[in-house]
């Protein structure tokens, strides 16, 4: 159980559980929160986890329009639970959906109705046209993924029910309320783990032709829009910085996580043909200038796999006398 810690004016509370924090955090916001895979402490009211839902708001006289319907998210609780290879739980209230790519799902309670979509999951109306669907399945094709989403749904009328979402390997699940970043969160196209239906998963596409001819995987890059939650998967540990305006800050392309909408975000050379052939960090770097919220991770997925690629490759070539592993070794570089 993940276990949380409040500060106020120095005095430190803790550790307790979800709820008892919520609790606390709920009879007084100004303070400090801080839990496992936090950096540091963060503000009470920036912490998604330990606000609870707003109150349903009355019933409108009439229906709302297709459109409000499609940009509308479900609110929904959840706790994410372990430490290295974290999974987070999610509360869904009868009609209330979440969706997420495949494969991703742990478990669910019966109540919970799986639904394959065309598309990005967004416009669950049925009224959504054809063409709507083929554009937004085209998206997701340009950005690696696949055709196809699958909405969890709580086809029940009554009670909550569970349906859980675990990591693909070790690192942080993190939340973020895109209602308080601006309505629009730009990640990595493999770090987007699940969300609340009613987030529209597209495609964000830069400007610069260096960053689309040789950014790897800053290059397509998704862009996740709607007023809900969303949940990304950080690799390694998790580290975010607030950029002040004209602030600049350059990483590996596989390092960035997630950047707020505000940050701008360019691919440049490594300066040095040394640097760029021996140096073993590849030929661009990522610049990000502010001002703007960014999630950085240790451990990108690209660098995992490529150095067990090349502990299978050395060990491949040394059984088989090849000397072509020890020209891997010097070119291959850490990816």
């Amino acid at each position: 159980m993940t276990q949380w810690y409040l500060s106020y004016d120095g005095q430190q509370s803790g550790p307790m559980n979800l709820e008892q924090a919520r609790n606390k955090a709920s009879a007084n916001p100004d303070g400090h929160a801080w839990r496992e895979g936090f950096t540091g402490w963060l503000p009470i009211m920036d912490v998604a986890e330990l606000r609870r839902p707003a109150p349903a708001a009355p019933l409108p006289d009439r229906a709302p329009s297709a459109a409000s319907r499609s940009t509308r998210a479900d609110e929904v609780d959840f706790i994410v639970h372990g430490h290295e290879m974290q999974f987070v739980e999610i509360e869904l209230n009868p009609g209330e959906s979440a969706v997420a790519e495949a494969g991703a799902m742990m478990y669910k309670d019966p109540a919970i109705k799986l639904e394959t979509i065309f598309g990005d999951g967004s416009r669950g109306a049925p009224d959504t046209g054809v063409l709507d669907k083929l554009l937004s399945a085209g998206k997701r094709l340009l950005s690696g993924e696949g055709l196809f989403v699958t909405a969890f749904t709580h086809s029940g009328h009554h009670g909550k029910a569970r349906v859980a979402f675990a990591a693909p390997y070790p690192g942080i699940i993190v939340p973020v309320s895109l209602a308080k970043i601006g309505g629009r969160l730009i990640c990595q196209k493999d770090s987007f783990l699940c969300a609340t239906r009613g987030v529209s998963i597209g495609v964000h596409f830069r400007r610069n032709i260096l960053t689309g001819l040789f950014g790897g995987d800053g290059f397509v890059m998704q862009k996740l829009d709607g007023d809900g939650m969303a949940f990304v998967h950080a690799g390694g540990t998790l580290i975010e910085r607030q950029l002040a305006p004209g602030e600049m800050l350059q990483v590996d392309t596989g390092c960035l996580v997630a950047m707020q909408a505000s940050v701008e975000f360019d691919v440049e050379a490594v300066d040095g043909i040394k640097s760029a052939l021996f140096g073993g960090e590849g030929l661009f770097l990522v610049t990000l200038r502010g001002p703007g919220h960014i999630w950085l991770q240790s451990l990108p997925f690209s660098r995992l796999a490529g150095r067990m690629l090349a502990s299978t490759s050395h060990r491949r070539g040394g059984q088989n006398g090849g000397g072509d592993s020890i020209l891997r070794g010097l070119f291959g570089g850490k990816r």
